[in-house]
């Protein structure tokens, strides 16, 4: 399984990808997590808002810090 973590860097894209590795080591998985802050790179998955979070290529939330629950359930097997 694949995460990136979509943001240029600001302290709600910190707070997600803390978030994402926090909810990822609780549910004991071995997951790649990727930090993108790269601007044309997060077009590129058609997110224009950050921070986002995509797993294995799919766009599960934009513009807000999801919850280590709700990031849970999207990685959950």
């Amino acid at each position: 399984m694949e995460i990136k973590v979509l943001g240029p860097g600001c302290p709600r894209c910190e707070a997600t990808e803390k978030n994402v590795k926090e909810a990822v080591a609780q549910a004991g998985l071995d997951v790649t997590i990727e930090k993108v802050t790269d601007t044309m790179e997060i077009a590129r998955h058609g997110v224009f808002g950050t921070p986002a979070v995509v797993v294995d290529g799919e766009v599960k939330s934009v513009g807000k810090i999801p919850t280590k629950e709700e990031i849970k359930t999207w990685i959950k097997k």
